[in-house]
């Protein structure tokens, strides 16, 4: 899988944690996907602070949430794949 790929489909990824955790949601749904390499998934969260009402869930992103957007990722596109926060 590539990273094309994944960004074609990472919707229905945020779309699961929307349906399953709203805030879960909140803490990832502006991580620019930046890169794909050995089954790693980089999330870039640089860019958040850009919005007009500045907000930081980074205190949400956690190791256990990190793991639980790992696997719904992974049943949803169907690759082994390790989010790595940047």
């Amino acid at each position: 899988m590539t990273l094309e790929e994944i960004k074609r489909r990472w919707n229905e990824v945020l779309d699961e944690l929307l349906r399953i955790d709203r805030i879960l949601w909140l803490a990832f749904f502006d991580g620019r996907l930046a890169e794909f390499s050995e089954g790693k998934l980089t999330l870039d969260f640089r860019d958040s602070s850009k919005f007009a009402v500045e907000h930081d869930y980074s205190a949400m992103r956690k190791e256990e949430r990190i793991r639980e957007v790992s696997r719904i990722a992974q049943n949803i596109l169907g690759t082994p794949i390790t989010i790595v926060i940047k």
